[in-house]
């Protein structure tokens, strides 16, 4: 890739824009570095993958997609933590209120985007359709969700004169985002698929084809396209965790391939990023398995009498780690007396810890589970 060059400043009379190349092309990659990070990514991706064979991931996929959506929105700073997720939006206090808003529904836009892939290849329907989710009914709602913009905009800066970057007119736009779905779905081009969705990153936020929201959507894509080619069963690899606290790096690296043409650096600093995460994600399934190990042995303790009750509520807060003793009486199906008996003993063994310090609604936590995705 030493003769790669990621396009050009055109002169738009009081402002320069950045017209990039086109990347459905032939690709040759000579760097060492970057194919052996991409062996490694590989083969830790797979190994990440393989628990969706063998563990039950559906009762884990939740708290996944929190971290992403957490992680991610985070990014465009918001403050939501990964517990605030799973609150109803009226236990959420109201100046925290917008960005959780926000990150329900990135979550929304994940599960909706995946369940499409059933249907729509991975394309300019599916990205603009991810992207009206994201945007509806929160900031940036009067922005055109679900449509690529019609005008210029800028990132950094007060106006378009002094912006840190300019992304093409709009008027390129709808080739562009051609050439990028063509670049996708091109299974003849022998570029390996995390090296595509590198470059498909990078593009992406290089075109800025919408008005708000396309951090968001360019780091959700990157999930997509992996579930789209197989090589995730479930969206379970978050790696907007790795970007959000190589914050800096991570657009340093962006804006080196427009400034330096160094398309090299940005794919060895992804697929660093891929090795860690799913390195991390192994040991958090790790973690998960023997948590249930520990969990089911305390419970057991409880008495048999006890025990059908706590391990239905148990598998409830893999997928819900936040409850309240509304929610607990609901899924065990008894009384609020039985309820609280129940709550008092899984604080005592460590499996809930309450949160608010209140006398009343109070919010109970399964505290263990949540720490492991915080690590």
């Amino acid at each position: 890739m030493e003769q790669f060059k990621a396009g050009t400043y055109i002169n738009q009379g009081y402002y320069k824009s950045f017209q990039p190349m086109f990347i459905n092309r032939e690709w040759q990659m000579h760097d060492m570095d970057v194919l052996q990070l991409l062996s490694q990514a590989d083969r830790h991706l797979g190994r990440l993958d393989m628990y969706s064979e063998y563990v039950n991931i559906e009762m884990f996929i939740q708290m996944h997609i929190a971290k992403e959506a957490t992680q991610s929105s985070r990014i465009e700073g918001t403050q939501t933590n990964i517990e605030d997720t799973f609150l109803e939006k009226k236990e959420v206090v109201s100046e925290k209120r917008n960005d959780w808003e926000e990150v329900q529904n990135y979550i929304l836009a994940m599960k909706e985007a995946v369940e499409l892939l059933h249907t729509l290849p991975f394309s300019s329907r599916l990205i603009r359709q991810t992207h009206k989710i994201l945007l509806q009914g929160v900031r940036g709602e009067h922005k055109q969700p679900g449509e690529y913009r019609v005008s210029q905009n800028w990132i950094g800066g007060a106006t378009i004169n002094d912006a840190v970057f300019v992304p093409p007119v709009h008027t390129s736009l709808s080739e562009l985002m051609s050439d990028l779905e063509k670049f996708a779905n091109d299974d003849s081009n022998p570029l390996p698929d995390l090296l595509k969705i590198a470059i498909i990153h990078y593009q992406f936020e290089t075109i800025h084809p919408f008005l708000d929201g396309n951090g968001r959507v360019g780091r959700l894509l990157i999930t997509l396209y992996l579930v789209s080619k197989g090589i995730l069963k479930r969206p379970i690899l978050y790696l907007s965790d790795f970007f959000e606290r190589n914050r800096a790096l991570y657009y340093d690296n962006l804006t080196r391939v427009r400034t330096h043409n160094n398309i090299s650096q940005w794919l060895k600093f992804f697929l660093t990023g891929v090795i860690e995460t799913a390195k991390k994600g192994v040991s958090t399934f790790d973690a998960i398995l023997q948590l249930q190990h520990t969990i089911d042995a305390k419970i057991k303790e409880l008495g048999s009498n006890k025990y059908k009750d706590t391990n239905k509520l148990v598998a409830f807060m893999y997928q819900n780690p936040v409850v309240d003793a509304q929610k607990i009486s609901s899924v065990i199906g008894k009384s609020h007396k039985t309820t609280y008996n129940l709550i008092a003993e899984l604080e005592k063994i460590g499996v809930l810890k309450e949160t608010t310090g209140a006398s009343r609604g109070k919010i109970y936590v399964f505290k263990d589970y949540i720490d492991l995705f915080k690590k």
